[in-house]
């Protein structure tokens, strides 16, 4: 067994991975490949090799998805138990209660045209909320001064059981099929070696996902820091639905307007905040709710008819995309007030869980890729996470009648039987006084595929994706792009010349002045590289096989100089 063990270590392999033996077929070192396949194929925990990582499987390209997507259930439900039992993303959180009152319309239209939820019927009719801002990729003790999207829920506890609206601040996102979330997230989250945040393993996944390129040219730029919670901007991201009392649905997108206005803070005003408070957004909010000092948002609405719109150069359910505001205006539908900080912060902040599939009567999913993928992965993370009764915790129960056939399970706190029921009865139906459906509330939405079960992607992407990514480089005023190439530059010098020279190519192609701009820059950098550029190089030449100790001399340097003071 010993010099079993020590061929394999000499094959690049430790350990003998599954308790028994280590070489032979059958054992998780078998190196037998299918036809077609080689040592480097991808497959599945199966050994299913993997032809197409990058597409769920849709009705015709545009959605929705289906059930038997095994390859994304499997890929989508692992990656959601990464981390015990810290989220294993937007782990670092703030929250507080408030409370939602309707306009009781749409601009200044009859809410009930587009939507039957109760909680925008009525003018001044009030839904209780609680709301959790977020970092996403960094751990739950990281400084709020860091480089990333910012998350925004909102759960709405209405008559008719729970709303939860999940989204981030930036409006758009990297991607826009699920299919690609673990990637993403992966190639953001530090080295599995290193423990490192590297810009070398960034760049290298966003180089070869062009639609990425539109959410780096916020993220970037100051918007990709907030400088607190009250002046951070909102948004749902993915297409839902509206759905009236006839059934007829029409296409939605949600955005939060910041009353207190929005500011946002450049990587130098950042690093002088998290020189002296890693926790100055969450004691921001607590010291300005607890003052009486109430932070507001306007709920704003973009509708769009229920169909492919071909005359549009973009697919209005690809989530890396904007609807232009000249065309679908940003209208206002209700307000958002924040007047109570948690009693508990783990109770309430640590424990709350949000899902993009918590939806009530009169809301409803569009075929959004990205938007069905999340609904299944952000519950089940919740009962990996919590538990599977993490709906019966205050902070997530509706603030209503629930009667469920549900039993057991780990942390069950009661069950959820109605008053006289009969409580022999947890199925349904049953003729022996069990639970019974309700009545609809209205015409059930109904819409109608003619497609073909596939694998692709959707039709409008390639240059399109470029375009509203330059649109955003030229809407940035000159501190702004400044201040984005800057961080670009520091974060691209961890990658190879050839991811460089890859990124430079896909910005220039949203904007000439933005890919020169950023190849000077990155230029100038290597000759005469800033204190985080030398940072970042450092490691590139470590992980090139080249003398790698810069970082390490660095660090010695900083040491001495501090023991001089």
């Amino acid at each position: 067994m010993a010099q079993e063990q020590q061929n394999h270590a000499q094959d690049g392999h430790s350990g003998n991975g599954t308790g028994t033996a280590v070489t032979g077929a059958g054992t998780s070192y078998d190196q037998r490949t299918a036809s077609g396949e080689n040592a480097q194929t991808l497959t599945t925990r199966q050994g299913h090799p993997i032809y197409d990582n990058q597409n769920t499987r849709t009705v015709g390209n545009r959605g929705p998805a289906t059930l038997e997507n095994y390859q994304f259930i499997e890929k989508i439900s692992h990656f959601d138990r990464e981390r015990v039992p810290e989220r294993v993303v937007h782990a670092r959180g703030a929250g507080a209660h408030g409370v939602f009152e309707a306009y009781g319309k749409v601009g200044n239209e009859p809410i009930e045209k587009y939507t039957r939820a109760k909680l925008f019927s009525q003018k001044g009719k009030q839904t209780p909320v609680f709301v959790r801002f977020s970092s996403v990729i960094h751990g739950g003790h990281s400084p709020e001064t860091l480089r990333d999207p910012r998350g925004f829920a909102v759960k709405f506890y209405t008559e008719d059981g729970n709303w939860d609206l999940v989204g981030n601040n930036l409006k758009v996102f990297f991607i826009r099929d699920a299919m690609k979330f673990p990637d993403m997230v992966h190639s953001l989250k530090p080295d599995p070696i290193t423990n490192l945040q590297d810009g070398g393993r960034i760049f290298d996944f966003m180089s070869n996902t062009p639609e990425s390129l539109h959410m780096l040219t916020f993220l970037f730029s100051p918007w990709g820091i907030p400088a607190n919670y009250r002046q951070m901007q909102g948004s749902g991201v993915n297409t839902y639905k509206w759905v009236n009392q006839e059934g007829v649905g029409v296409l939605v997108k949600y955005h939060w307007e910041p009353q207190q206005g929005v500011k946002n803070l450049t990587q130098p005003e950042a690093e002088a905040i998290q020189a002296k408070n890693f926790n100055h957004a969450t004691q921001d909010l607590y010291e300005a709710i607890e003052s009486g000092n109430y932070p507001q948002w306007e709920l704003r609405v973009q509708i769009m008819s229920d169909d492919e719109h071909p005359e549009l150069d973009f697919d209005p359910l690809d989530d890396t995309k904007l609807w232009p505001e000249d065309q679908f205006p940003h209208v206002p539908v209700g307000m958002m007030t924040l007047n109570r900080n948690p009693e508990n912060y783990f109770a309430e902040v640590e424990q709350v869980a949000f899902g993009t599939g918590v939806l009530v009567d009169g809301l409803d999913f569009s075929d959004d890729k990205m938007l069905q993928g999340r609904t299944f992965s952000y519950s089940d993370t919740q009962r990996y996470r919590v538990g599977a009764n993490y709906l019966q915790l205050p902070i997530n129960a509706p603030k209503k009648h629930v009667a469920t056939n549900q039993r057991d399970g780990q942390m069950t706190y009661h069950v959820d039987t109605a008053p006289n029921q009969n409580t022999h009865v947890n199925y349904e139906p049953s003729s022996l006084n069990g639970l019974t459906e309700s009545p609809r509330a209205g015409i059930e939405h109904e819409p109608e595929y003619r497609a073909k079960l596939v694998r692709q992607k959707i039709d409008r992407r390639g240059d399109i994706d470029f375009k509203q990514a330059g649109e955003r480089w030229r809407l940035h005023n000159d501190e702004e792009k400044q201040d984005l190439i800057n961080n670009l530059t520091d974060a691209l010098s961890a990658a190879t010349e050839e991811i460089q020279t890859r990124m430079v190519d896909l910005f220039s192609k949203c904007d000439a002045e933005y890919g020169r701009r950023l190849r000077e820059s990155l230029a100038t950098a290597a000759k005469n590289p800033s204190a985080a550029t030398r940072r970042y190089m450092g490691r590139r030449l470590g992980q090139s096989g080249q003398p790698g100790n810069h970082t390490v001399q660095q660090t010695e340097t900083i040491a001495e100089n501090a023991t001089s003071y």
